[in-house]
């Protein structure tokens, strides 16, 4: 978007912060209800439009509260699909793999990376909820891009930013992709920042603690885990590809962002593809990009794992498809641990009996 363009939205975007101060304004004053499930609930979910690491920070999670023996669930809307008001349960299973075209590419992706994990896709996160705990008797839920999901109860609210990003200099929809002002990080429990091997962390968590000096501030790192054949599903190590031109392909919120990774993990990137966020890709447009890749002296087409989900059930490429298969390391997991589980975990009554 241009300068020209975000200043033509500018009272657009206004209108918009008026309307989103007036909806917390309605729930905190109890003019709108909130609906509580039967379960806790950990919100996980960040202030701008998509791109901030929040997915794989939802599967640290759930393998972690799975650890312990919670039982995690994870509630979301699935974004893309073809039916947004259908309630889709996706049931624990190994081998897993649902349409990301009905269910949403990011649960797709978790249902593939999380074989244990229940996941109940649906806009009605209650209903969706209230599925979960019938079906499958979770113990937690994870509520998916839940922050601005006001109308479900939580226990805990974790957000996520991007370490990359300037969120001051960043306007509200439409004329920026910020969905809240930074101001609503106040009612955070917990502030997760990513991609922090990218940029340093410290500017972005001195303005979150003059926000919020009571949550819990946690860093953390995109890690790359192995590259995977798109078509065959050979897994490399991280380092096989080390020092070899390639050509970087995403349609995902932050494309700058992969770009940063893909350098920072040795790779030598030749040239770029962008598409738009949960780009759809066709066969003959991957045949193309495989065409590109090849005659510009690159030996793979490197996509992330969300873009690789997108495609379709047959397709070709002059060069092999590496999808990056990431992971989140955070400095202080453990103490979120810790303190996310005495939110949701209320301690035991002396004299108990069990």
């Amino acid at each position: 978007m241009t300068n020209a363009t975000s200043r033509i939205l500018w009272p657009l975007a206004a209108c918009f912060g008026w309307g989103v101060a007036l909806r917390a304004a309605a729930y905190r004053r109890g003019w709108l209800a909130t609906r509580r499930l039967g379960r806790p609930v950990v919100s996980v979910g960040n202030l701008s439009v998509g791109g901030t690491g929040k997915t794989p920070l939802v599967e640290w999670l759930a393998r972690t509260l799975a650890g312990r023996g919670l039982k995690p669930g994870i509630l979301t809307r699935g974004y893309g699909r073809r039916r947004g008001d259908a309630l889709i349960a996706i049931a624990p299973g190994a081998g897993r793999a649902p349409d990301p075209r009905a269910v949403g590419d990011e649960p797709a992706w978790l249902a593939r990376t999380l074989a244990d994990v229940p996941i109940v896709v649906g806009a009605d996160r209650y209903r969706a909820g209230r599925m979960a705990e019938d079906r499958f008797h979770v113990g937690v839920h994870l509520l998916d891009d839940g922050f601005q999901h006001l109308g479900l109860e939580r226990q805990a609210d974790i957000v996520a930013l991007d370490a990359t990003q300037n969120l001051e200099d960043q306007a509200l929809l439409p004329a920026g992709r910020l969905r809240e002002p930074m101001s609503a990080l106040a009612r955070a429990h917990f502030i997760v920042l990513t991609r922090t091997e990218l940029a340093d962390p410290a500017p972005l968590e001195a303005r979150v603690r003059q926000i919020n000096p009571r949550a819990g501030i946690f860093r953390s790192r995109t890690k790359l885990c192995r590259l995977v054949d798109a078509q065959t599903g050979e897994a490399h190590a991280p380092g096989a590809w080390r020092g070899q031109p390639v050509h970087a392909c995403c349609g995902i919120g932050n494309p700058q962002a992969f770009a940063g990774d893909l350098a920072s993990w040795g790779l030598q990137v030749t040239g770029r593809s962008v598409f738009g966020d949960h780009h759809v890709y066709g066969a003959a447009e991957i045949e193309g990009l495989g065409a590109r890749a090849r005659e510009a002296g690159a030996r793979a087409l490197v996509v992330t794992e969300k873009d690789a989900i997108n495609f379709p059930a047959r397709w070709r490429s002059d060069v092999p498809v590496l999808a990056c298969a990431v992971g989140i390391e955070l400095d202080q997991g453990p103490a979120l641990e810790q303190a996310l589980v005495a939110l949701i975990e209320p301690p035991a009554t002396p004299g108990a009996q069990y």
